[in-house]
């Protein structure tokens, strides 16, 4: 028996490596306009290769790491990431791109404290689970101090805005709480409530109600040349793409015609130039991760390793989702959101914070294969 999951270490690699490619491919041209004159051809392959390298380093030094600590101090990096959401939003602390006030600069890095929020929510929401357990059947102590915890969070990634975070969070939270055993029928309605909720808040936004009037018609003149141009745009290149693609580095899209190419629409690169056959690939590796942290969540709460079963499918949960938006924005299922591909899309923060929750993930498989052994952690 391995003492580790060699093909979860592998996917990973190769997800990352892969989005490595494909983050060059789609920044090549990036230099030619006047916004990135002063890059290099290689410059957001060069970074990307640095956080990568990073994450990866991260990922090895928090493996290493017990899951007792990490259920031990889950409130407390829950509290401190909040401290970080709160600190985006004031004025000279934050860093603010395209209208949006999501990171916190750094001289390495541009850190965006909502990707460390995700990370910490499924630590929090399983840790919460087991504390509460006795009280999971109950709404006033059981569902409604994490519904607070979670629309204080809500709230900070509204006033960013980021609402594709926010979601996320969401749905980690109450996958979370779903699997720890919360009342059925309060989870019903709780989650009525809060598809309500979102609907009101695109509603009484003006902005996003345009974005989803541009969504369902996405080829209007207007819309293709306002609100939906990177969604027109997006499906331009899945539909040039067609089975096996124009060849990589071909793709005429991400030649200052699809915007943030590198990042939320890595995949409609990947669609162009390697064809449906390309993008399955993707999908498929993504639904390995999704299933291996199901099945690794199981086999610890088997072993009656209950925080450490949650925490496992939580990070699935949160992958799985992630993964299924952004896949979702750029076939256009899903009205456009700023969320990126995981473990592939440029980006620092992202990347370090999909590292660390696999390391934890393959922590957990870890002991569990301890555990089977008779040994101890």
């Amino acid at each position: 028996m391995m003492t580790y999951d060699q093909p979860l270490i592998w996917v990973t690699m190769i997800l990352m490596l892969f989005g490595m490619v494909m983050v060059y491919s789609a920044s090549i041209s990036l230099p030619d306009s006047p916004k990135y004159a002063n890059y290099t051809n290689a410059q957001f392959l060069i970074r990307q290769a640095m956080f990568v390298l990073i994450s990866v380093i991260a990922g090895a030094f928090f493996f290493r790491v017990p899951i007792e600590a990490w259920q031990k101090y889950a409130p407390y990096l829950f509290v401190g990431t909040l401290i970080l959401l709160i600190a985006v939003l004031i004025p000279g602390v934050g860093k603010g791109v395209n209208g949006a006030k999501r990171w916190l600069p750094l001289k390495v890095l541009n850190l965006q404290p909502s990707e460390l929020m995700k990370l910490f929510m499924v630590l929090y929401a399983a840790d919460y689970t087991v504390r509460k357990q006795e009280y999971m059947h109950k709404l006033t102590k059981g569902f409604f101090p994490m519904l607070m915890a979670v629309g204080v969070v809500g709230l900070l990634l509204l006033l960013e805005p980021d609402l594709g975070a926010f979601g996320v969070i969401v749905c980690i939270a109450m996958g979370i709480l779903f699997l720890g055993g919360i009342n059925g029928i309060w989870f019903g309605g709780i989650a009525a409530t809060l598809v309500g909720i979102f609907t009101l808040v695109i509603a009484l936004s003006p902005w996003r109600r345009e974005r989803i009037f541009a969504y369902l018609n996405p080829w209007v003149e207007e819309n293709a040349l306002g609100k939906a141009y990177q969604l027109s745009h997006s499906l331009i290149a899945f539909g040039r793409g067609e089975l096996f693609g124009v060849g990589l580095g071909a793709s005429v899209e991400k030649l200052h015609y699809l915007p943030e190419a590198h990042t939320d629409f890595l995949l409609a690169v990947i669609g162009e130039e390697l064809g449906f056959v390309g993008v399955m690939a993707v999908v498929l590796l993504f639904y390995w991760l999704l299933k291996r942290a199901f099945e690794i969540g199981r086999q610890a709460i088997a072993l009656d390793q209950t925080f450490a079963g949650l925490t496992a499918k939580g990070i699935g949960i949160w992958i799985g989702v992630q993964a299924f938006i952004n896949m979702g924005v750029n076939l256009g299922l899903l009205p456009t959101k700023g969320l990126t591909l995981p473990l592939m899309s440029y980006g620092g923060s992202g990347v370090m914070t999909n590292c660390v929750g696999l390391a934890i993930l393959l922590r957990v498989d870890y002991e569990n294969r301890v555990l089977m052994r008779g040994g101890r952690v």
